[in-house]
């Protein structure tokens, strides 16, 4: 059986067996039992915490949960960020009687405090790791006597705890599961930092032959010195035992106690890797005296070694490897963080799909499950902390992110596939005291000194691992400063192309980093660009936010990344969309940089990534949103109800043969991976197919039905089409959320339609090419229809059959005041003002003296950033076409949509 196909339903299995205990946790208490104490917990928010006098509702919850569901995806700025509780009871049982009981709390962002019978025990700051709190002498022992359990949560903006700030939505809740560990009285432990207890560190030399070093504590919560003996046993992924150790151990009472065993002379194990991930198990247990058991650990064991070379880039067993993959957030679409597992894993799934061996979890510690899916997959990892952007110069901030460190690879540490531990991101992206130059000096050696203090901690903590820094592009502040040379590998967030500059400055940038750096390894963390896969360009240009323009940037990137040696690896930004409250832009609340939609659909980026990491041959068709293509009509040739379209094709193979409907359009050869193949269809449905070869060998095949929506040139030669949708002052086509697509505007030529003058609407204050505003029209989710507009339009024509019609006409005020910050991240933009003034502007709207709406002024009817909408029947006579004119009275007209339905035509 295919051995990571095996491993992942092994993870499957562990799930299903960790179920079984939960079922069974009352009767089942030999050693260690964890019951699943994640159901039914009363939820409430703080009403002292809220804005309004209304009682807050209490609501029954299962765990994982967030209450910023909703409010981060509205059109009110800011979310949820303060107190609230989550209430449940545990029920005393008899069998319990020789038991500590210990709750496990995976997650609570990001101070929680944990409140048994009215008596707090303990809180917990940061909110990405567990912890656990033994509650046994806080609940009363009795059988089915109520115990009260509260846990307080806030996700309050607290200046001692990273993240100050980032691109990404800091979800309130107990987002991940909450267990209930019933333990012996002598058990392995670690109350401080929420890990089992237990490390296992798995070493290889270069001949192959391995040892494994395992440092435990213990605890004896009895009152007498206890004799224990400790038996770790490695099996193999059969369950075939390799090698048994056993040690005994004298504890003291009511005290924790270290030990260490090891097991060597592992001769010639199976090496782990991404092409084959092959895990042992290491099943480690403690009995009595008398040899009862009274804990056990499994923890997975992948032998490999592995080095970062500053020429030569990453090597693991001794062979030179790329890393590629993707950095990744947690939340998932109508969930926030609350996802489960088995959602997180399907990620996983999905990034080595893709042909990716490599994941930055970004940008703060994640569910377990995920490692144990890197783990699985043979997909190797980089963990850090959430120090992002800024920090807080104060001893208080400094100790949290000792103890974060500590929770991340503590917890973390029995993990193969984890390489690197990171524990900065960006730091100097939002440097305080910008107007002092000598203050902001003095900040910068506070961070430099936070970063050697957290250094040397990491490095005592393990030093098996490489540390990592990730770095914005601004190479001289973080050279300056001497923070590049504090990590072992520094990343580099780059993004040329995107947030300024061109996709070919990247390779320049790489080389000019090497160069300044020739001894340090490199890494690229961060590179992406919008993609909003509801937008499409047949010229796509930075800042467009289409799918078309992310391709081509992705291939520029993959290109210097794959080519260059000293480039370790890069991990594309993001695997997947991900929630940013605070943006705006195209979709708003969503960064969409993801190779994937927030709901985890693919986009042709991913397709693109198949082709270019896939090692078996590969063929994938682009897709298109909405199921519906758009087909365009050109003016220069004589077409009818057809029209040509730009189709996508994503190959790794030597050539690739095209047939439409079962007709053989020619083959063409992939360039860097991909082809844009001009294809002429007709309205309707057809079928294609996509044949690949390598080596003149048939080697894959792709097919897609595609559905054909053409935009007409001539509507009168044209008789089929019913319905026709323009984004007015728009280059790019936007399919909406009901599948409707809306075609770019063009200037009227005689027997076509379109704009007569008018002018497309830019932002002011900005050098970038996009088009339209980046701000969040309120009430909509369609926001790239109504982004875009033109201004100062004096008419709209389309020449018609003669016939009845329906026209419709969308407004929205873009020249309005909005306050929003530039991106952070849009370092072009740093220190322009976005904030822009009213403009009241009043016209009429009439088909020759007919007057269709009088003292049109979107601005008093419904303000700023809202859309306003007009509809009209209409009847078309006489000379066959149909102008809308617009007469300006204060101010210029604008446009910012119009649909034209066809009702009936009148037969001649």
């Amino acid at each position: 059986m295919n051995i990571i196909f095996k491993q992942v339903i092994s993870l499957c299995y562990i799930g299903c067996l960790f179920f079984s205990w939960n079922l069974h946790a009352q009767t089942i208490l030999d050693g260690r039992v964890s019951v699943d104490f994640s159901s039914n917990w009363k939820f409430r928010k703080d009403e002292a915490s809220i804005d309004h006098v209304v009682k807050q509702k209490v609501q029954t919850v299962d765990l994982p949960h967030s209450w910023n569901v909703d409010d981060v995806m509205d059109d009110t700025p800011g979310y949820f960020r303060g107190a609230t509780q989550y209430q449940n009871t545990i029920y005393w049982k008899t069998s319990w009687k020789n038991k500590r009981i210990v709750l496990h709390v995976g997650a609570a962002n990001q101070e929680a405090a944990i409140i048994v019978n009215g008596k707090e025990i303990k809180a917990h700051r940061g909110g990405y790791t567990a912890f656990n709190i033994d509650i046994t002498n806080n609940l009363v022992r009795k059988e089915n006597v109520k115990n009260t359990v509260v846990i307080q949560v806030t996700n309050r903006y607290n200046q001692d705890i990273a993240p100050l700030s980032g691109d990404f939505t800091f979800f309130g809740g107990i987002y991940r599961k909450v267990f209930l560990l019933l333990l012996d009285q002598i058990h392995f432990a670690d109350p401080m930092y929420g890990s089992s207890g237990l490390r296992v560190n798995a070493k290889v030399d270069a001949q192959a032959n391995a040892t494994i070093n395992l440092d435990g504590d213990i605890q004896n919560t009895s009152a007498s010195r206890q004799a224990v003996v400790i038996e770790t046993t490695l099996v193999d992924s059969d369950g075939v035992t390799i090698k048994t150790v056993r040690k005994k151990e004298s504890l003291k009472p009511h005290a924790y106690s270290n030990f260490r065993l090891d097991l060597t002379d592992i001769v010639q194990p199976r090496l782990w890797s991404p092409d084959l991930p092959y895990l042992y198990h290491l099943i480690t247990r403690i009995y009595d005296s008398k040899g009862s058991l009274l804990d056990r650990l499994d923890n997975p064991v992948g032998f490999r070694w592995f080095s970062f070379d500053a020429e030569k880039g990453f090597f693991l067993n001794g062979k030179a490897l790329k890393l590629i993959g993707a950095s990744r957030h947690q939340d998932f679409q109508g969930m926030g963080n609350a996802v489960p597992e088995e959602l997180q894993i399907q990620d996983l799934v999905k990034l080595k799909a893709m042909g990716g061996n490599f994941l930055r979890v970004a940008h703060y510690p994640q569910d377990p499950a995920i490692l144990k899916a890197c783990d699985s997959l043979g997909i190797l990892a980089s963990v850090e902390i959430p120090l992002v952007n800024e920090i807080t110069e104060s001893p208080a901030f400094a100790n949290h992110s000792f103890q974060m460190q500590k929770e991340m690879i503590r917890q973390y540490f029995n993990h193969p596939s984890i390489v690197i531990w990171g524990y900065m991101n960006e730091i100097f992206l939002r440097p305080h005291f910008p107007k002092d130059k000598d203050r902001q000096e003095k900040y910068f050696k506070s961070v430099v000194s936070l970063a050697q203090k957290l250094e040397a901690l990491t490095r005592s903590e393990d030093s098996s691992r490489y540390t990592m820094i990730a770095n914005h592009g601004n190479f001289d502040l973080y050279h300056r400063t001497g923070l590049t040379k504090i990590p072992m590998l520094v990343g580099w967030n780059l993004y040329p192309g995107w947030y300024g500059g061109k996709i070919a400055d990247f390779g320049k940038q790489l080389e000019h980093i090497h160069q300044q750096l020739p001894d340090k390894p490199l890494l690229v963390t961060e590179y992406g660009a919008d993609a909003d896969y509801r937008i499409q360009a047949s010229k796509p240009i930075r800042f467009d936010k289409s799918v078309e323009y992310a391709v081509m940037y992705h291939q520029g990137y993959l290109n210097e990344i794959l080519q260059k040696p000293f480039v370790s690896g890069g991990a594309a930004w993001n695997l997947s969309d991900f929630n940013s409250e605070t943006r705006e832009e195209s979709m708003p609340h969503i960064n969409t940089k993801g190779l994937l939609t927030w709901d985890r659909k693919a986009k042709n980026t991913y397709f693109l990534y198949q082709a270019y990491l896939k090692t078996e041959p590969f063929v994938k068709i682009g897709i298109t949103h909405g199921g519906k293509w758009g087909v365009r009509t050109d003016p220069g040739r004589a077409l009818t109800g057809s029209g040509w379209l730009q189709l996508p094709i994503f190959s790794n193979a030597d050539s690739v043969e095209l047939l439409l409907d079962g007709v053989s359009l020619g083959v063409n050869k992939p360039v860097d991976k991909m082809m844009v193949w001009a294809v002429n269809l007709s309205r309707g449905s057809h079928r294609v197919k996509a044949v690949a070869f390598y080596e003149g060998k048939l080697s894959c095949v792709d097919e897609s039905v595609m559905d054909c929506e053409v935009l007409p040139y001539d509507l009168k030669k044209d008789k089929d089409w019913k319905e026709l949708r323009i984004n007015a002052g728009d280059n790019r086509e936007y399919i909406d959320s009901m599948g409707n697509r809306w075609f770019p505007d063009q200037p009227y030529e005689t027997g076509s339609w379109g704009y007569i003058k008018g002018e497309k609407y830019r932002m002011k204050n900005t050098g970038r090419e996009n088009l339209g505003t980046d701000v969040n029209i309120r009430g909509t989710g369609e926001d790239p229809l109504f982004q875009t507009q033109l201004q100062g339009l004096e008419s709209y024509r389309f020449d018609l059959p003669n016939g009845d019609y329906e026209i419709e006409l969308f407004f929205a005020e873009l020249d309005g005041p909005n306050h929003k910050e530039n991106l952070l991240y849009d370092l072009e933009q740093q220190g322009k003002k976005k904030g822009q003034q009213s403009i009241d502007r009043i016209f009429d709207i009439r088909i020759g003296e007919q007057i269709l709406a009088a003292d049109v002024n979107a601005l008093s009817e419904v303000g700023a950033f809202k859309v306003l909408h007009r509809k009209f029947p209409l009847q078309v006579q006489g000379d066959s076409n149909l102008t809308i004119s617009f007469i300006a009275k204060k101010g210029e007209p604008m446009l910012n949509a119009i649909r034209l339905k066809k009702l009936q035509i009148n037969k001649p």
